[in-house]
């Protein structure tokens, strides 16, 4: 198992700039991030798979300063399987509220169940990017609202193209 490698998992639709943050300071413990991006069957996609992993190698290519040990992937299936397949045995993931804390718990102990050695190790949201979520941000896109002080520049036309103004 590669200690060095961190499995960062999630649907990322979109990736906003609280993921880019979970991106970049996990850099500083790990000396590299894949960021496997996954299909939620709860979920509803804006982004197709395959756009939402070029979105994504995109913004990592011009956002972060040391991208060449970002790896973005995309997955289907339970994560576990996907960082064991990676080769690591970290997962990692961000958490911005209480609520978070609930889900990401229970859900770490379901991925210690399916797979003991991989261990799971959280980063707290910085308090500006505590109240972002992808859902609020299809929300707020849906209504034509402005995208650029949550997304990263290059996910920002990719979104609005999506998205009309929804009539009232």
């Amino acid at each position: 198992m590669n200690r060095r490698l961190a499995v960062y998992p999630g649907t990322f639709d979109p990736i906003h700039l609280g993921h880019l943050d979970i991106i970049t300071r996990g850099l500083k413990a790990f000396d590299r991030i894949l960021v496997g991006v996954g299909i939620n069957i709860d979920k509803k996609p804006l982004l197709s798979l395959e756009d939402r992993v070029s979105v994504i190698q995109e913004v990592v290519r011009q956002e972060i300063p040391e991208h060449e040990r970002v790896e973005v992937k995309p997955f289907r299936g339970l994560a576990v399987r996907f960082v064991r397949e990676a080769g690591s045995s970290v997962m990692l993931r961000g958490l911005r509220t209480t609520s978070d804390m609930e889900y990401e718990f229970t859900m770490s102990l379901a991925n210690m169940t399916l797979d003991p050695d991989i261990e799971t190790v959280f980063l707290m949201a910085k308090d500006t990017y505590s109240h972002l979520s992808s859902s609020l941000l299809r929300q707020i896109a849906s209504f034509g609202g402005e995208m650029g002080k949550f997304l990263p520049k290059g996910a920002v036309e990719l979104v609005r193209k999506r998205y009309t103004v929804q009539p009232d």
